[in-house]
Formats: C-alpha cells, structure tokens, sequence
C-alpha cells in the first residue's frame, strides 16, 4: 500500500489506538519493580507514542503533500531517467494521457459540466526531463459550441518536496477554477498541475544546472510545447501563467520574470526571491557568479532590463517571514517599467494550505484577467 493511501493511514490509527488501549489495560500489571515489568512498561510507552506519531505524520503528508511515495519518503527516487526521440506526429508525442479522473464538483461525471483531470506524463525534447503531471481541462473544453476555441494555459506548481496530488486534494485548484468560472469571475482556463521537484529527490529550484538538470529550460520551452502540442492553448505569448506556493512561488516569479516571451503573468504565494543552498539543493550554481545572480531575483531587477510581464506576491503580515522582504520586492518592481505588481497581504496567516486556499481564488481570477485565450 502507498505512503498516501487511506488504508495506511487507517491502519497507523487504529494500531495507535489498540496500544493506547491496551498500555491501560496492562499498566496495572506492569506496577512491579523488576525489571520485567520496568522493560514492558518502557516498551509500551514508546510503541505507542511511535504510533501516535506516525499517524500523525502520515495524516500531515495526506493534508499536506509532502511526499508522494514510500521511495520518495526514503530519499531512494532513482532521478529524470532517460528519454528518447520520437517524431512529434506519431503515438510517442511529448505529452501521453495514461489516466482520467472526475472533478469533485456537482455533475463532475460529466466532463462537459464538471470538467475533467487528466494524468499525463510529459517529456522534455530538448532537456530530455521527464514528470509527471495532472491537467484540468474545464467543461468548456468538451462542449460542442467551443470545439474550436483555445484556452489560456497556466501552470501551477507545489511547494518542496511537495505532490501534485496536493494541489488536487489539499488546494483545490480544479474546483476553485470551475467555481469561479462557473460564475463568471475568470475566464475557463487549462491547467497544468505539477511540482517543481523534476529531477527528485533534489531540489533544483528551478534552474539549468550545470552539468545536470536544465529545470528552468523545461518550465521555459519543453513543458508549453509539449501542452501546446496535445491541447488547444492559444498560441500567443499572453496565453500562459504560471502560479505556485514557497519553492513553486519562487520559480513562477523567476520563470515570468526571466521568459516575459512565454509568460505573460507570474504569482507567487508565500514566495522567496533567492535560491537557497542546502543539502536538497546541492550546488546549483558550480561556481557560475552570474547564474547565481540570475536566480536572485532582486539583483536580477536591479541589473538588469525590467521584464514586461506581470506579476504578484503574496504574504502576511503576522506568519510570513517573507513579510519585509515582499514589501521591498514590491518598492523594486513598481520602479522597473514596464513590469507590473500587484499584491496580497493578508493580516494572518502562516505559511500552510489554509492561507494559500483564501488566497488562491483572488490569484486565478487575477491571472484569468491578464491572460488571452487566442
């Protein structure tokens, strides 16, 4: 069984409520002083705060999504694999659907109501990464009055280590997005669900490596190519966003930032405006001054041409310890023309699911306004 699935979680449960039980249940049996019964006493102890723990810790990955696997809980996912070629009109295409699922919302069963998401794996051509993803096509996209529309895109991206199943269950991207177009608040938009972790289990933040995994060419390049080519996106620039939480916040700002080409609007929830270096990240930069300024995303508005593209932070006044440094990324862009800022600041909240889920609708229907569905 997963490291996601309700039966562990179920099982972890009931085993910690069984020794809780019975450590009441023996505890009078167990009062002597020798050593028996001192050993038992201890080991029933720490058995069940084990359980208890454990329980907790897999109720937490479920609410949270920190880790999709057993493997990825371990540190043992083996990395991007290999990919070959294959001729972009044939069955072997850049992106292949391997599963489909209902959006949970009322007449969900039926996609041209409730929308459908789509499982697929997507190849990178020209940095051969390999992930998975989910894609939420709304309900628009499978009525007959709309087979010849196309549809803005944007891709939205975990946290780290993150799951994109998290972004399903635990933030409600697909039936924000329905909701919201249902009522006329954004415009029926694709979306393309994935984490940043591409290359697990390190963390790339989101940049080419040198010598390793080209991350920030595969969100820039293969990943629209490779959607574009499968579904009906609009083929301008301004059909593409991208959003994402913490780590997923940073590469949004600095993908909209360094591709304004491809991405036309960049929010980021609980972002940060540097890389890290720490033992997920390894060294991202081998040296290279100039790529590590690149992915400072401070440095890289005061060195270089402002970007013409449209972004947005969030954060918190009481929670966030991005709260000061959000504030002087917002004095920096509204200096840099023709890059555009906008903002959520909200009085509490912390760095969790909770807080980007009040912030989510108000970002798609910001995204929804600066995007083009031709």
């Amino acid at each position: 069984m997963g490291l996601t699935s309700n039966k562990v979680l179920a099982f972890a449960v009931l085993f910690a409520v069984l020794l809780f039980v019975g450590t009441v249940w023996w505890w009078p049996r167990l009062a002597r002083r020798n050593w028996r019964a001192v050993s038992g006493r201890i080991g029933l102890l720490l058995a069940t705060q084990v359980a208890i723990f454990a329980s907790i810790g897999l109720g937490a990955n479920q609410a949270f999504g920190f880790y999709a696997s057993w493997a990825d809980l371990l540190g043992r996912e083996s990395g991007q694999g290999i990919v070959v070629d294959h001729d972009a009109g044939g069955a072997n295409g850049p992106l292949q659907v391997v599963d489909t699922r209902q959006v949970n919302v009322s007449g969900g069963t039926r996609p041209q109501i409730g929308g459908q998401i789509q499982k697929v794996d997507i190849v990178g051509r020209r940095t051969h990464i390999a992930s998975p993803a989910y894609v939420y096509l709304p309900p628009e996209y499978f009525q007959p009055q709309y087979r010849t529309r196309t549809f803005p895109a944007a891709v939205v991206l975990t946290g780290y280590p993150g799951t994109a199943e998290a972004l399903i269950k635990g933030l409600h991207y697909p039936q924000t997005a329905h909701r919201l177009a249902k009522n006329g608040t954004m415009q029926p938009m694709i979306l393309v669900m994935m984490r940043p972790t591409v290359a697990p289990p390190r963390d790339t933040e989101c940049v080419d490596v040198p010598g390793g995994p080209k991350t920030e060419s595969f969100f820039a390049k293969d990943l629209p190519d490779a959607v574009s080519h499968h579904y009906r996106v609009g083929k301008k620039p301004g059909s593409w966003g991208i959003v994402g939480d913490s780590t997923g916040g940073y590469c949004a700002l600095k993908l909209a930032m360094h591709h304004p080409g491809t991405y036309a609007a960049g929010a980021g929830l609980s972002p940060y405006y540097r890389a890290p270096s720490d033992p997920t990240t390894g060294d991202l930069f081998h040296g290279d001054e100039e790529l590590k300024n690149r992915a400072d995303l401070m440095w890289y508005l005061k060195h270089r041409p402002a970007p013409d593209t449209s972004l947005l932070v969030s954060s918190s006044r009481n929670g966030e310890s991005n709260y000061q440094e959000t504030l002087r990324f917002i004095d920096l862009v509204q200096a840099k023309k023709p890059t555009r800022i906008s903002s959520i600041i909200l009085d509490s909240g912390g760095h969790n699911f909770n807080t980007w889920r009040r912030e989510i609708p108000a970002t798609l229907q910001w995204l929804s306004g600066r995007l083009s569905d031709r």
